[in-house]
């Protein structure tokens, strides 16, 4: 009998880029691309795009608890972005391209410090992470043809790609 479905927010620069990578991480069930993270209402990619929104491109990821944990997702993120660059992830410069982990509960806010910390020790990466943990407020979903971006067009842009880490497992 598979799991009650869980939900994570996660910001990591494009969302395309992203989105191709985590949904082939085996037990996720779907994700969407939007924005999270700031206070302007009814956001769009013509108003987030701007960098005045406050909100981020982001990832809302369904996932089989039973097959991915939350904790190994985390890790997973920190694998396919460079969690270390503040508001920049290759040539997307902007607090839109922000790193970020929204919390839904204290449970994700405690796993999410929890492998910041080792991420930090693990000695994988030069500089210190300046991920953002914050609690989720809303999501707006990007428009349809940001959704699945690289599946419709698999030559298109991205920056994102896996990383060889040990990040201290």
């Amino acid at each position: 009998m598979p799991a009650t479905p869980q939900t994570a927010y996660l910001a990591g620069g494009c969302f395309w880029g992203m989105e191709e990578l985590v949904r082939q991480i085996p037990g996720v069930i779907d994700t969407e691309v939007g924005y999270t993270g700031g206070e302007t209402p009814g956001a769009t990619y013509e108003i987030v795009k701007t960098g005045r929104s406050g909100h981020a491109e982001s990832l809302k990821i369904l996932f089989d608890p039973k097959l991915l944990t939350y904790r190994h997702l985390l890790f997973e993120f920190f694998r396919l972005h460079n969690p270390t660059t503040h508001n920049q992830q290759g040539n997307d410069i902007g607090t839109q391209y922000r790193s970020a982990i929204f919390y839904l509960n204290e449970d994700q806010k405690r796993t999410a410090e929890e492998v910041i910390k080792t991420v930090d020790a693990s000695g994988d990466w030069q500089a210190p992470v300046v991920t953002e943990i914050v609690p989720f407020k809303e999501f707006h979903r990007a428009e349809e043809y940001h959704q699945k971006y690289l599946v419709k067009h698999p030559h298109g842009y991205t920056c994102h790609y896996l990383r060889r880490l040990t990040l201290g497992e």
